[in-house]
């Protein structure tokens, strides 16, 4: 929290010495969305309760431009979570826990610098998971995610003929040893109308251990008329060595105001323990406006072994093994 805040203030200390003429264009953006969640085959049995951002979490964020002449800007975002069910902060407490950077773009692309979604999560959550990363059938309930990289400098190719890469380095900043809590994480992307496909690859070195835990990510995405399919198969290498592979399937329909998710994912454990699961997952949404939409959902997984995969949503990770959900998001 202490690194949220002295960046905070270093950027309104910046503003200050900016001539009047020089301002950004600011924009404040958000989610609020709550909705029940009754999950099943937890330790203490059925539960009920009320999540405070099931589809998407709830956040409230600050994002503005400035044009520098010569094709060059400025940019920034900052974005704190919250819990709507409590009012209390998300992200543990992190001021702004959700992104927190400044850059520039161009020509050449972008450069940014600061807590930022990791390339391999975005490829994950927009071309592989029709939840898009909510809801009870979000693909990371079992795929592991890696969502945000700290102290991270990220840069992005501007799209060429429909190819486009993202690269981010994040460093450990661990005195000593420059390699440990390192992360690294890119994807290369082609998406040059209906079809999406991404490669994209996340290593994180241990906080103590000379060893690393990474991913690989191959997904496509195809839209032809108001059908999308989704596939994805993922390598996956924990600490100590134990490996595994995730397989995906899915499909988003969309007509008018409704939509319908459905997704089916395979865990194959490369262990002798043998501990596999499989999950499926059905939504539905429907639009009441262009900010504001209603959803259920149900997501189910079955464990083998004494695998221990829980059914979550957008900020919670869940207690069981399956999960309902019945609410409403608005977006501003």
């Amino acid at each position: 929290m202490k690194q949220a805040v002295t960046a905070a203030l270093a950027l309104a200390c910046a503003a200050a010495h900016v001539p009047a003429h020089a301002q950004s264009q600011v924009k404040v953006y958000g989610v609020v969305d709550a909705g029940l969640v009754k999950e099943s085959g937890t330790p203490d049995g059925s539960s009920m309760g009320l999540g405070g951002g099931v589809a998407s979490g709830s956040r409230v964020g600050f994002k503005g431009t400035e044009d520098l002449g010569g094709g060059l800007s400025a940019n920034f975002v900052v974005e704190s979570g919250f819990n709507l069910d409590t009012g209390t902060s998300g992200q543990g407490g992190v001021l702004f826990g959700r992104q927190a950077w400044v850059g520039l773009s161009g020509a050449f692309g972008s450069v940014s610098a600061g807590r930022q979604l990791s390339p391999y999560y975005k490829a994950l959550r927009d071309v592989a998971d029709p939840f898009c990363d909510g809801l009870a059938g979000q693909a990371m309930n079992i795929i592991s995610g890696f969502r945000r990289m700290d102290n991270s400098v990220v840069y992005a190719t501007p799209k060429v003929a429909g190819w486009s890469a993202d690269m981010a380095y994040g460093a450990g900043e661990v005195a000593g040893d420059a390699t440990r809590k390192r992360v690294i994480s890119a994807s290369l992307s082609y998406a040059p109308g209906p079809l999406a496909v991404v490669l994209a690859h996340h290593r994180r070195e241990d906080a103590l251990l000379p060893d690393h835990a990474k991913n690989t990510l191959l997904a496509a995405r195809y839209t032809l008329g108001a059908i999308t399919a989704h596939a994805a198969y993922v390598r996956a290498r924990a600490v100590g060595g134990a490996g595994s592979r995730d397989a995906l399937l899915g499909m988003t329909w969309t007509a008018g105001p409704h939509r319908v998710l459905l997704s089916a994912v395979r865990h194959d454990d490369g262990t002798a323990a043998r501990r596999d699961a499989r999950q499926f997952g059905v939504g539905y949404l429907y639009a009441l406006s262009r900010r504001t939409d209603v959803y259920t959902a149900y997501g189910h997984i079955d464990n083998d072994n004494g695998a221990a995969f829980k059914v979550g949503n957008a900020t919670d990770d869940g207690r069981g093994n399956a999960a309902f959900n019945l609410g409403f998001r608005h977006t501003f």
